[in-house]
């Protein structure tokens, strides 16, 4: 079977990577090899599929569904696979088989087509953060195998990129100086520190059958849990971004998140401003202007 990847794929791909890799070029045969090993049967590549990686519908030996998701190093896949081997199943998906292939991970098989997204907003919300209460555990300790990044040091990477671009567009400084101050002011004193999923989102919750909801794709990193939920403050913008209300249901929906997971309401919003700060001048630089006029736009409600 031909491994050919999403123009999804390929289109975020190159927004990471602007001056290219080989990663893709080497895609198919590291997929073949991933199948051979396992002994697999392929049913299909999930399309549109995700941003940064392959994910192929597959069967093992025995007849099992399952899923096997290919990621080029830069999107960090042995960061997910230690963290959903910390979680062991618990509010994620499930690992089926030890490590054989960097960059490959065998999963177990979800309903892609029923995300959490595809609820009412009101219920969407309540089973995303379900989700998430499970997924804030104590991190490995410092003799685990794998050191997880921090907040600290995620966001330090993404604040550099930022003022970069504020010193070119004067039209988003105000913005990224807000987002900068709040940064600094919450990193000055953070509270407990949690293992978090880390790119959180309605569309990163799917019904399963273990569970009724998994989370999938992860982006691990060590921190306070108001750095997780920020993302899911945001999530439908779109919608949020057309109501006449959007600014009020933004400041509702902070609010009821921070008081359903038990975080401080000031830190959840600060943290809410970097990031849509963040991904809107990211969204800018990398010729997204509409998502950056729809995330920008949403940041200064905050």
């Amino acid at each position: 079977m031909a491994f050919e990847p999403p123009q999804r794929l390929v289109r975020a791909l190159g927004e990471t990577a602007p001056g290219g890799d080989d990663w893709l070029e080497k895609l198919p045969e590291l997929a073949q090899q991933a199948v051979a090993l396992r002994e697999l049967t392929v049913e299909r590549v999930q399309v549109p599929g995700g941003r940064s990686s392959l994910v192929v519908l597959v069967r093992t030996a025995d007849g099992t569904p399952a899923v096997l998701k290919l990621a080029p190093p830069r999107a960090r896949p042995e960061s997910e696979r230690a963290a959903l081997a910390h979680w062991g199943g618990r509010g994620a998906v499930q690992l089926l088989e030890p490590p054989s292939i960097e960059g490959a991970l065998l999963l177990e098989r979800l309903h892609p087509e029923m995300s959490v997204r595809s609820l009412p907003e009101a219920k969407a919300l309540l089973e995303a953060a379900g989700t998430l209460r499970r997924l804030w555990v104590e991190p490995p300790g410092d003799d685990d195998a794998h050191r997880f990044e921090t907040v600290a040091e995620r966001t330090g990477r993404q604040a550099e990129a930022m003022r970069a671009s504020a010193r070119t567009d004067a039209e988003v400084a105000p913005l990224v100086n807000a987002a900068l101050a709040a940064r600094e002011e919450l990193l000055a004193a953070p509270p407990e520190e949690r293992l978090l999923h880390g790119t959180f989102r309605q569309s990163k919750v799917l019904a399963g059958d273990r569970m009724p909801w998994l989370a999938v794709g992860p982006d691990p990193v060590v921190g306070e849990g108001a750095f997780d939920l920020a993302r899911l403050v945001r999530d439908r913008v779109e919608d949020l971004i057309a109501s006449p209300s959007g600014a009020a249901t933004t400041r509702r929906r902070i609010k009821r998140l921070a008081e359903s997971l038990e975080v401080d309401q000031e830190r959840l919003r600060g943290w809410t401003l970097f990031r849509a700060v963040e991904s809107g001048v990211r969204a800018r630089r990398v010729g997204r202007p509409r998502d950056a006029e729809l995330l920008l736009e949403f940041a200064t409600w905050l």
